[in-house]
């Protein structure tokens, strides 16, 4: 197979190769997924460049653990019927040797996560470690719904997605960015106030949309910001904070103890495995209802990122042909969406599955039924791989 690697840590150009290498084998439990995209993110960079003293962990690497394609082969105990099968897959260098840098990947089968047929790879690659990072941050701590959620560096890969990941479960997004400029990006649709940090007083400005301050903070610069959320913070609060700017941040620790704030530290790697799952479970849902917009770097072929990585611009999800978007109800009922009978998570607008194909409109529980006139059904669809779902829908009562 084609792939990229290095047997040294240092700058790309010094240390990548590109060149043959045997395919990989998938071993019991896990899957060959054909790469069609391979997904950089920092961390990816930061590894191969020894970021705080890393060693090399295994004497060869085939860099980026995310990626979408097509699963080609199947080890044993996977079932065969996932031959074929499109995915985006997260995890691939994580504690392992062979990312997703080549024309093939092995990964755990679970860590090959379905891809409705109406999505494209794209995104799909894009999902991995921002994505699972950004469901973490918002829900690690319990359900958003009704809450103020405040994100900082909402143009980010992860920024972006926890503030559509929020608005999706039912919070008030409030948002910053770095330069007053900036706030012409920020999407309307998914952040209700936004605040740019070069104005004078951005604590003010946050308190005068949210006067007894926000429940959730999702930081990616604690070391600048510290101030900032003891300002804005709740009592009670979590900020949730997935990277600073220091080694050796400072914190305005009294004053967040009188405040009962939680901070919550994050590393992707090593979040537990069904948090990840749960997060790959909603991600794919939340992508199928054309919930997310990512923010995505322009293909290069192999090879070419030698050369450094193109500018990112914004790509949005193909919104679903009707035909393949299932009829969902749009609640902020969280009995409704806890209800085990619907194995939902903490979005409010889910599609559920795969699951096996079978009877339709089967009733939702009557005590999580919607307001007169109208009833929640759970309703089997098909994708056109074959692929079955449920999704819930409201129905008028006869």
């Amino acid at each position: 197979m084609l792939a990229s690697w290095y047997d040294d840590q240092g700058p790309a150009a010094d240390v990548l190769h590109v060149g043959e290498l045997p395919d990989p084998v998938p071993g019991p439990g896990e899957v060959r997924v054909r790469v069609t995209v391979s997904g950089v993110n920092p961390g990816d960079t930061k590894k191969r460049r020894g970021w705080l003293g890393s060693s090399m962990p295994f004497p060869r690497v085939i860099p980026h653990s995310d990626a979408a394609g097509v699963i080609d082969a199947v080890g044993a105990q996977v079932d065969a019927r996932r031959v074929g099968q499109r995915v985006w897959v997260y995890g691939a260098q994580s504690y392992r040797p062979f990312g997703t840098a080549a024309q093939y990947t092995v990964v755990p089968d679970h860590q090959a996560v379905f891809l409705p047929d109406h999505l494209s790879d794209g995104p799909g690659a894009s999902l991995g470690i921002p994505g699972i990072t950004a469901h973490r941050a918002v829900f690690a701590d319990g359900p958003v719904d009704g809450q103020l959620v405040l994100v900082h560096g909402v143009l980010g890969g992860v920024g972006s997605l926890a503030a559509q990941l929020a608005h999706w479960a039912g919070a008030t997004v409030i948002a910053t960015v770095r330069r007053t400029a900036d706030l012409d990006r920020v999407d309307p649709a998914v952040v209700s106030h936004a605040v740019a940090l070069d104005t004078g007083d951005p604590a003010a400005a946050i308190r005068s949309y949210a006067p007894r301050g926000v429940d959730r903070i999702i930081e990616v610069a604690l070391s600048d910001n510290a101030d900032l959320d003891n300002a804005v913070a709740a009592n009670n609060a979590v900020i949730a904070a997935y990277a600073t700017r220091s080694d050796r941040t400072e914190i305005p620790f009294w004053p967040l103890l009188f405040n009962n704030v939680t901070l919550r530290l994050l590393g992707s790697d090593d979040f537990p495995g069904e948090a990840k799952r749960q997060a790959a479970r909603d991600l794919t849902s939340a992508a199928a209802v054309g919930a997310l917009t990512v923010a995505a770097a322009d293909r290069s072929p192999a090879g070419r990122h030698r050369q450094g990585p193109r500018p990112r611009r914004r790509r949005r999800w193909p919104r679903p042909h009707p035909a393949h978007r299932p009829p969902i109800a749009r609640t902020r009922n969280t009995a409704l969406l806890n209800h085990p009978a619907l194995r939902v998570g903490p979005s409010r607008c889910q599609v559920i599955g795969p699951a096996a194909a079978g009877e339709r409109g089967r009733p939702v529980d009557p005590r999580h039924s919607s307001p007169a006139g109208s009833e929640l059904q759970v309703d089997r669809y098909t994708c056109r791989d074959g692929q079955a779902y449920e999704a819930v829908r409201r129905t008028s009562r006869p």
